[in-house]
């Protein structure tokens, strides 16, 4: 299948013919968001290159980390895992092969469409926190897994993901264990999310970009003491567990 190139302002596409339709939604989406985040964040990256892919096995040849990211995580959250980023760059499935992946529940296929969102938020982020990756290797594939829940939390929030993942998060405090606060690399990309939505309850939007753009020495615990304005983090994690319940609920 021929590959060609599909450009807009900000972003150029390089993808299968196939998907040609599909992927101008895909770059009117990134550009929706980026305005958004230049809204929020002080730095936004210029060009950035979208690599759109037709099936998973050619994902995981381009972007080697994301298979091993797979196996990080709750089985609840690995249908999400859909793309990755880097220096300039996102790769991600293509929207029919997204669709395919979503479950039956509501809000599935909407949060696997918003992926190119999520990752390109991932990537904003990362260039307004130099402690976070972008670039990648060993040591800041270590670090991501260890940040995860704030750098993918902060970008599933920021592009509405989180408002979708009801009923996953449900299925997921049904199964296993209780999860971490703050969420470990298991369950960062399905819950990481909503310790920024019940952030922006309580402290506003300022507060999630904080969070999400500086990294004390003091590593989570300090982070989230500094932003919910000093509560110890034990009140902290009984009101964001009373939060996940109610999403669950609702």
């Amino acid at each position: 299948m021929p590959w060609v190139e599909t450009t807009s302002p900000h972003f150029a596409a390089r993808h299968e013919l196939v998907d040609d339709d599909d992927v101008a939604g895909v770059l009117e989406l990134l550009e929706g968001t980026r305005k958004r985040l230049a809204d929020a964040f002080a730095v936004i990256p210029g060009e950035v290159e979208v690599v759109v892919h037709g099936s998973d096995a050619a994902l995981a040849a381009a972007q080697p980390y994301l298979p091993l990211l797979r196996r990080m995580v709750a089985p609840a959250a690995r249908r999400y895992l859909v793309g990755w980023f880097g220096s300039g760059s996102i790769h991600v499935l293509a929207p029919r092969v997204l669709v395919a992946h979503a479950s039956n529940v509501p809000g599935s296929r909407e949060m696997n469409l918003l992926a190119p969102a999520a990752l390109y938020a991932q990537l904003v982020v990362g260039t307004n926190n130099p402690k976070l990756p972008p670039p990648f290797g060993p040591a800041r594939f270590s670090r991501y897994v260890r940040w995860a829940w704030l750098q993918a939390g902060a970008a599933q929030w920021f592009v509405g993901q989180t408002a979708y993942a009801r009923p996953a998060i449900a299925r997921r405090l049904r199964e296993g264990a209780r999860p971490d606060f703050p969420p470990g690399v298991r369950d960062a990309h399905l819950l990481g999310g909503t310790v920024f939505d019940l952030l922006a309850r309580e402290e506003g939007e300022a507060a999630c970009v904080h969070l999400a753009c500086d990294l004390p020495r003091g590593g989570a615990d300090e982070a989230l003491r500094r932003a919910f304005h000093g509560r110890p983090l034990r009140h902290t994690e009984g009101t964001w567990r009373a939060h996940l319940a109610r999403i669950a609920r609702s």
